[in-house]
């Protein structure tokens, strides 16, 4: 059994241009898909959040044509509500590399205001790489590797496109936009045709593009955590 934590958001908004704020959170299928599919492996699930708030769910996120209809829908809204290790989550600078087993970061737009810029999330980042375990960030979630300087540099991945953004018609009201960024950090960036699956791995780093990039994402990170001194 390993010890994965979920890091996750604490912000339930997202800072525009404009100076208004986007309600948002973390993105509910990015959760509940790798929950599930950790839990089912017999694997232990923990969370951590800037200062042990309790991470926002953005509530678009729950609505049925982000699901596939009401009884998907229905099924993340249960599966959230049953997991009470969002309840009283940990946080983020009292936990370290030598914890945990693995990192797991779900995305939505919070991580775009606050992961972004949390050096207690880049120091478990850094030491986790160095540590050679296995990392997975989906859609949104690879912001937090900015707060890390130039460490993933080299690094082959992916994360929520331009193209994606400017469909989802926030990318004129954005501050930054996280290809760029990610680009400007110096990442080998890899991107497919907009909202379909794409998985990127190098090295213990896995990362998705999209939401529908979540079960692949999670079947390839479980294989690199099944292989012998994955958790070195």
């Amino acid at each position: 059994m390993a010890k994965i934590l979920f890091v996750m958001t604490g912000a339930d908004r997202w800072s525009l241009t404009t100076g208004a704020k986007h309600y948002t959170g973390y993105w509910a299928a990015e959760f509940t898909i790798a929950y599930l599919a950790f839990r089912e492996a017999g694997h232990e699930v923990l969370v951590a959040t800037p200062g042990g708030v309790v991470p926002p769910v953005d509530l678009g996120s729950l609505a049925p044509n982000a699901n596939g209809g009401n009884d998907k829908a229905q099924e993340v809204a249960e599966t959230i509500k049953g997991a009470t290790v969002l309840e009283k989550p940990v946080a983020l600078g009292e936990i370290s590399a030598a914890d945990i087993d693995a990192l797991y970061y779900p995305g939505g737009y919070g991580p775009m205001e606050d992961l972004a810029g949390d050096a207690d999330s880049a120091a478990l980042l850094v030491d986790t790489l160095r540590a050679d375990k296995p990392t997975a960030l989906i859609s949104h979630g690879p912001a937090a590797l900015l707060a890390t300087g130039d460490d993933f540099a080299g690094y082959r991945l992916t994360a929520f496109s331009n193209a994606e953004e400017d469909l989802n018609g926030l990318a004129d009201r954005a501050r930054w936009l996280l290809q760029d960024r990610l680009t400007e950090l110096g990442v080998d960036y890899r991107c497919a045709e907009p909202f379909t699956p794409h998985v990127e791995s190098d090295r213990c780093l896995h990362t998705g593009q999209n939401p529908a990039s979540t079960p692949d994402l999670v079947a390839v990170f479980l294989d690199a955590l099944s292989r012998p001194g994955a958790r070195s």
